[in-house]
């Protein structure tokens, strides 16, 4: 259903330095998230072409307490096939996931989970996307049940942050990132200059 984009794009990746430092090296590998907040489900998260982003990303987890020195690093990606939720046929499929999904959760006699925004938030982005990760999660699992060609990577633009100026609808923290799943797909890493 998506389709192959032939786009290598750079990515940036805030993390830990220690780590930075070892994936650039070749001593280590990315580590996949798998909150059940991710916005595009499981992967490895990279902020399509926005260092600066990666980097307030990374200095707020060291805010929080959740990394000691905030690093970012670059890699050089192909998307591969990819579910780029900027197009309308994977648009179609994730939102014909979301039937599918629903049901399965209501047959286990589950609660279907929700956006939400997060309590230390004020702009109200619901950046607690429990929802749209269970959907696209079960859209890959539901397509390795069926022996599908599985994505290699998924794209996404998201608004989010506060307006830029009264009435715009134009967010300050406004970014495409991307999650990749199949780590082949990221050909390289490197420290910006």
């Amino acid at each position: 259903m998506a389709r192959r984009l032939s786009s290598v794009f750079i990515g940036y990746h805030g993390c830990e330095r220690e780590v930075g430092d070892r994936i650039v090296r070749g001593d280590a590998r990315f580590f996949p998230s798998r909150s059940r907040y991710d916005w595009l489900g499981r992967g490895i998260y990279f902020w399509e072409t926005d260092e600066q982003r990666a980097r307030e990303w990374a200095e707020g987890k060291q805010s929080r307490g959740q990394i000691r020195e905030p690093c970012v690093i670059g890699a050089v990606i192909d998307l591969g096939n990819c579910l780029d939720l900027t197009l309308r046929e994977s648009l179609d499929l994730l939102g014909a996931t979301h039937g599918a999904f629903v049901d399965s959760v209501m047959s286990g006699g589950q609660e279907i989970p929700t956006n939400e925004d997060s309590p230390k938030d004020g702009n109200r982005n619901k950046v607690r996307r429990a929802l749209d990760c269970a959907v696209i999660n079960f859209l890959h699992d539901s397509m390795e049940l069926k022996r599908q060609r599985s994505f290699d990577t998924v794209r996404g633009v998201f608004a989010e942050g506060a307006r830029i100026y009264p009435g715009a609808e134009i967010y300050r923290l406004t970014h495409v990132q991307v999650a990749v799943l199949n780590e082949k797909c990221i050909i390289g890493a490197f420290h910006p200059q």
